[in-house]
């Protein structure tokens, strides 16, 4: 099989997605191409495109979250959406690397190349088998307006909101987020712990803002370094992602601090995840799904407006998180209840095995090999 991935830099998780995709695939002997479709324009254009979001979540998320409202008002209105028509801006150079390269599916983690496809769809060229995939716990404004032959999605239960804008029952997938193979890979607390250089012992807590270092992280590493104030072999592991003055700040404020671990990205998520306690994240779809494959108990922070607003409902009305959406506020006892109620962290780790597909990845790669 000859296959496209095609993804967008508008945050980590999309890439994380198509790359546990392409991984697969080239390890069952495929050859799987990985492509941010704005690079044909230019490595400037792509990184415009991802920076631009990435600096918008950080900087202004009240600002997201009204913009992704506007979507969901526009999206009812009889006519293509701006995000569209930039899309297709980009549909004669799509076309002309199609021409150049042969493939026989083309699968996505972005609507954004899923509309550059479209586009060329209505003006008659002929595709390969397009595979649209979600990686929000919704129906985002203007994934609809990508016309794929299937869309994967999260959630059996999702279908009415997939339908709901169009989309035919028959081309949903429910077989859930693709995550890489190594969240779903057994080995022990202890043993990740030891790989790690961390306490074998003691309490460990994994707070990340994703790959873009959203949300109000010191504010949460404060309360979470107090809390462990009074464990034995306590720590504290900090992601910082991409937000340099982040980790900066973090490493001169906490530099003396034997207690605290201070990172920028790491290729060890699955390790950390596995090694830790509590995971405490902002609730980005693909994260807090490896997080559920690695079964660990889970806290989301400080949404960012819009699908992650959704992502986080949606794990907490399955049990399957707390929620801290002012971690002035709400961290605290959300801790607290996870250390001491009786039963919730198991109950927790239960619904994330019931509520969420660990070979999501398998399945979808076992339905593309099937289309041959």
């Amino acid at each position: 099989m000859e296959a496209l991935i095609l993804s967008c830099g508008t945050g980590g998780g999309h890439h994380s997605a198509a790359r546990a995709v392409a991984d697969e695939l080239k390890r069952r002997g495929h050859n799987a191409v990985f492509l941010d479709p704005f690079t044909l324009a230019g490595r400037k254009t792509a990184a415009v495109v991802g920076n631009s979001y990435i600096r918008l979540v950080q900087n202004s998320p009240g600002f997201f979250g009204f913009v992704y409202s506007l979507g969901e008002a526009y999206r009812h209105l009889p006519v293509s959406s701006p995000v569209f028509q930039v899309n297709n801006l980009l549909s004669r150079r799509m076309k002309h690397y199609l021409e150049q390269n042969h493939f026989d599916l083309i699968l996505m983690t972005h609507m954004y190349p899923a509309h550059i496809l479209t586009a060329l769809r209505k003006k008659g060229v002929e595709l390969p088998k397009t595979i649209q995939i979600a990686t929000d716990y919704t129906c985002i404004p203007f994934l609809e307006e990508g016309v794929c032959d299937y869309y994967v999605i999260p959630s059996q239960e999702l279908t009415g909101e997939f339908t709901a804008r169009g989309i035919p029952a028959e081309k949903l997938l429910p077989f859930g987020i693709p995550v890489n193979r190594k969240f779903t890979l057994s080995f022990s607390q202890r043993q990740a712990r030891k790989k790690l250089g961390l306490p074998e012992d003691g309490m460990c807590c994994l707070l990340a803002g994703g790959s873009i270092g959203a949300g109000d992280i010191p504010r949460a590493a404060g309360i979470l370094r107090a809390f462990l104030a009074g464990e034995k072999d306590g720590t504290l592991v900090v992601i910082c992602g991409k937000r340099r003055g982040l980790y900066k700040s973090l490493l001169k404020k906490y530099r003396n601090d034997g207690q605290v671990r201070i990172l920028e990205s790491t290729p060890r998520m699955a390790e950390y995840m596995r090694a830790c306690d509590i995971f405490l994240t902002k609730p980005g779809g693909l994260s807090s799904t490896e997080a559920a494959v690695t079964g660990v108990p889970l806290i989301l922070l400080s949404p960012i407006p819009g699908c992650e607003t959704h992502n986080a409902a949606w794990f907490s009305s399955h049990d399957m998180a707390l929620t801290a959406e002012h971690p002035q506020t709400d961290l605290f006892p959300a801790l607290t209840a996870l250390q001491n109620e009786a039963g919730l962290k198991e109950k927790m780790l239960k619904a994330q095995r019931t509520c969420i597909n660990p070979d999501s990845t398998r399945d979808l790669c076992d339905f593309a090999e099937s289309l041959l």
